[in-house]
């Protein structure tokens, strides 16, 4: 039995080490941290749990073949609950409400009401929606792999005609920023509505296809959120007999005469027959290896590369927020400057109605604010003023919210705040990014799992196909373990 040693115990080692295990290999992860997941994570403090690391979930509906996927991971099944919240996200403005419904047919309706102006503008983006709606991300075998279980998907060639009729749309909405997009119509709150969906740099394609997740029923938030879902994966894992080191830094990979040979953790080798990377790829292919790695496509990686990076701001909060909506943004009265940005709005997640997220008749919450701010985190962490730079964002934020929601006033007990130096620290994350930006005319790529220059090793993780997220974590670990078998003449046995 082939021995393999998985680099990262994130959603996309455990995606790899469960099918790996599943085609017959010996695996070993490991873990830099003291829990699975990687981004994919939650923590708690004071008795309030935060979520950090997922807030809707593609594949989290049965009728996507990505959860076909999370199946057979072990990451969902009939005994986990799906939250599906709708709307999906309300704008709260002191003149008018505005909501993001599910339904498109709702959803026209709705905006419609709200703005005879954007008569065309409306009408064209609920068509879109209901056209991409037909078009999910495809799960295939690579070339070359013998597998076990071959997936017969139903209607394959109407979802190809399907996505041929879309892609003119698609090379249109590509030309443009989601901000852009956003700008096109007259009412402001319509604007403010759509450019708190996803950043606003992202092309609007990324805007339309998410809209279209969510109005085909997928998009939900499983029980427990990110960090149980990996507890489940790690779970999977070792029932088939994988081995977890937590706790266990890598300091390079071993390479002997072309060959990927284990791995250097204590100044102490561990030897293996493969090796598969999952930590962030930027990062691994930097500080992995004796030098840095420079096959063509990891130069083009490195320079095509946008990040996305967020801070989260965690708050404890003694009230109980039930009766306001799970997610909402608002503007507030008096701006403030982040880390050169100035910010008028404010979004968060609201887990009033989740159970085990906050002591009874308290209230959790999340927010995320979006932007390059690792310089600006490390200079603060350089300067002794990082966590007095923390307080001071998460006083203000206290503020700005307590001013819209008068009932949060001195009842927020607990707060935290996660920057990108936390997800860089505790992940490994190149820059504490956890996503690539997918920018007006970007062109789709998906990077080689394997290596030019490097025989017996392979590559996974959000980082491979842009912009990642956990579904490009869980895929491409499926992706790397199929080469794997290619190369070594032995059947994949993974079910999709």
């Amino acid at each position: 039995m082939k021995k393999v040693i998985i680099v990262g115990g994130g959603i996309a080692g455990l995606s790899a080490g469960i099918y790996a295990l599943q085609s017959g290999f010996d695996v070993t992860i490991l873990e830099m941290h003291t829990i699975p997941g990687g981004n994919s994570t939650s923590w708690r403090r004071g008795g309030y749990f935060f979520e950090g690391g997922m807030h809707w979930l593609t594949g989290s509906s049965k009728g996507n073949p990505i959860y076909k996927v999370w199946a057979n991971l072990g990451a969902l099944s009939d005994d986990v609950s799906v939250y599906n919240r709708d709307p999906f996200v309300t704008y709260l403005d002191s003149s008018q409400n505005i909501c993001l419904y599910r339904d498109v047919n709702k959803l026209e309706k709705h905006l419609l009401s709200i703005s005879q102006a954007d008569i065309k503008e409306i009408k064209s983006l609920c068509k879109n929606i209901r056209k991409f709606s037909a078009i999910s991300m495809p799960v295939t075998d690579i070339k070359g792999v013998t597998v076990k279980y071959k997936d017969k998907q139903k209607g394959s060639m109407s979802k190809l005609f399907k996505m041929l009729t879309a892609i003119p749309t698609m090379i249109s909405l590509n030309k443009m920023s989601t901000g852009e997009f956003a700008g096109r119509y007259r009412h402001r709150l319509i604007r403010e509505l759509l450019s708190s969906v996803v950043p606003v740099d992202y092309n609007a394609t990324s805007l339309i296809f998410t809209l279209a997740t969510l109005a085909t029923g997928d998009g939900g938030y499983p029980e427990g959120g990110s960090l149980s879902m990996a507890q489940r994966m790690a779970k999977s894992f070792e029932r088939l007999g994988g081995k977890i080191n937590y706790n266990t830094l890598v300091q390079k990979v071993l390479v002997k005469k072309g060959k990927a040979v284990g791995v250097l953790v204590d100044d102490k080798e561990i030897l293996a027959d493969a090796v598969v990377v999952t930590v962030d790829t930027l990062s691994a292919i930097d500080k992995l290896f004796d030098d840095p790695l420079h096959d063509g496509w990891m130069d083009v990686m490195r320079e095509r590369t946008k990040l996305t990076m967020n801070s989260f701001i965690c708050l404890g909060i003694e009230a109980d927020l039930s009766d306001l909506p799970e997610n909402m943004v608002m503007t507030i009265d008096e701006p403030f400057t982040y880390a050169g940005s100035d910010i008028n709005t404010i979004g968060f997640n609201n887990y009033a109605t989740y159970k085990g997220y906050a002591p009874k008749g308290c209230t959790s919450v999340t927010m995320a604010l979006t932007g390059d701010t690792y310089d600006y985190w490390k200079n603060a962490k350089e300067q002794g003023t990082y966590y007095d730079e923390k307080k001071r964002l998460a006083e203000v934020i206290i503020d700005r919210l307590s001013s819209k929601l008068p009932q949060i006033k001195d009842k927020v007990v607990v707060w935290d705040v996660a920057t990108p130096l936390t997800f860089e620290r505790y992940c490994g994350t190149y820059k504490g990014s956890w996503m690539t930006v997918m920018g007006k005319g970007s062109k789709m790529i998906s990077y080689p799992t394997t290596s030019e220059s490097i025989a017996s090793l392979y590559f996974a993780g959000q980082r491979m196909q842009p912009p990642g997220g956990l579904p490009v974590a869980a895929v491409t670990g499926r992706t790397a373990i199929q080469y794997l078998c290619r190369d070594t003449n032995t059947v994949f046995q993974g079910n999709i």
